[in-house]
């Protein structure tokens, strides 16, 4: 084990491992050179990219709004079981990094410098790379976007979960009078409301959890490996989290709430069925007076029947 870490010390790949809460544990020299890292510090990826953009080191990230782009990419990191992509440092390199990640939220990073592909071939696959991003990201909140969500919906209700007691929960999330919001402020605040909504709930999400905007004022949230009560538990703070929200600067006033239905996963059964159930719990929620959580019926059967 001495001879593995010393190996894996002094190689020249950039190998890192994150944990569930996407706090670092551990960085060889390479990786820790190339993203200003102290031997034996442990950062939040959030903070360890936040640090280095505004330091002008590590990952080059162009855009005019940065914590924009942290909530969108931190949104879409390890929400796939491995993911692999090209970017440049600001030392000049290129790299190919893959992402590994377990099904507790455990992830694995390794960069190989790619420097010698020739320009004009890394323009290519970076626009590639812009593309796919675009296809699975909302436009106006960052979020994964519509299609993401359901391919990941297909991903966990067709994997084999043989012998699995836990395999986890839906969420069907929807602003309360978002019509009359637009109506009486117009779209501009709409818009407003929705982009506040999908950052204050990201900060509740687990890295585990897949949370993306699936259309209008409707949001879709994930959570593989999760107990009804913990599900409820997750939604329940992004209630008290939305209620206290003042997305308007100049409206202290402003309030927004929304109402969620919640559906667990049963084996053999297809995504449209149990995005219905979630579906139709969120309208029992609308229909007890909003601002609430409704769990599916058939939720609190399986868990009867498991007692």
């Amino acid at each position: 084990m001495v001879q593995a870490a010393q190996l894996m010390e002094s190689a020249n790949a950039m190998v890192a491992v994150y944990d569930q809460n996407d706090r670092l544990r551990y960085a060889n020299r390479a990786f820790r050179d190339a993203w200003w890292i102290e031997a034996g510090e442990e950062p939040l990826w959030t903070d360890l990219m936040r640090r280095n953009f505004h330091a002008k080191r590590g990952t080059v990230i162009s855009t005019p709004d940065f914590e924009a782009w942290l909530l969108s990419t931190q949104s879409r990191r390890g929400k796939s079981s491995s993911k692999a992509f090209e970017t440049d440092l600001h030392d000049g390199r290129w790299v190919w990094m893959t992402e590994t990640t377990q099904a507790d939220g455990w992830m694995l990073c390794i960069a190989t410098d790619i420097t010698s592909i020739r320009p004009d071939e890394r323009s290519l696959r970076q626009d590639r790379d812009n593309a796919v991003k675009a296809a699975q990201t909302d436009e106006l909140t960052g979020m994964p976007s519509r299609r993401f969500v359901m391919s990941k919906l297909e991903e966990l209700v067709q994997n084999d979960h043989e012998g699995e007691d836990l395999i986890g929960c839906i969420a069907v999330l929807d602003l309360d009078n978002f019509k009359y919001i637009n109506d009486r402020f117009g779209h501009s605040v709409g818009d407003a409301v929705l982009k506040d909504f999908a950052a204050t709930i990201q900060h509740e999400v687990r890295k585990t959890d897949v949370l993306g905007r699936v259309g209008g004022e409707e949001f879709v949230l994930l959570l593989p490996n999760t107990s009804l009560a913990e599900a409820e538990t997750v939604l329940s703070r992004m209630l008290l989290s939305v209620r206290y929200s003042r997305p308007l600067p100049d409206e202290a006033s402003f309030r927004y709430t929304f109402s969620a239905g919640i559906a667990c996963f049963t084996r053999g059964e297809e995504a449209s069925a149990l995005y219905r159930r979630a579906d139709l719990a969120l309208y029992a929620a609308k229909m007890r007076g909003r601002d609430q959580v409704a769990v599916d019926p058939m939720a609190r059967s399986l868990i009867q029947r498991r007692a």
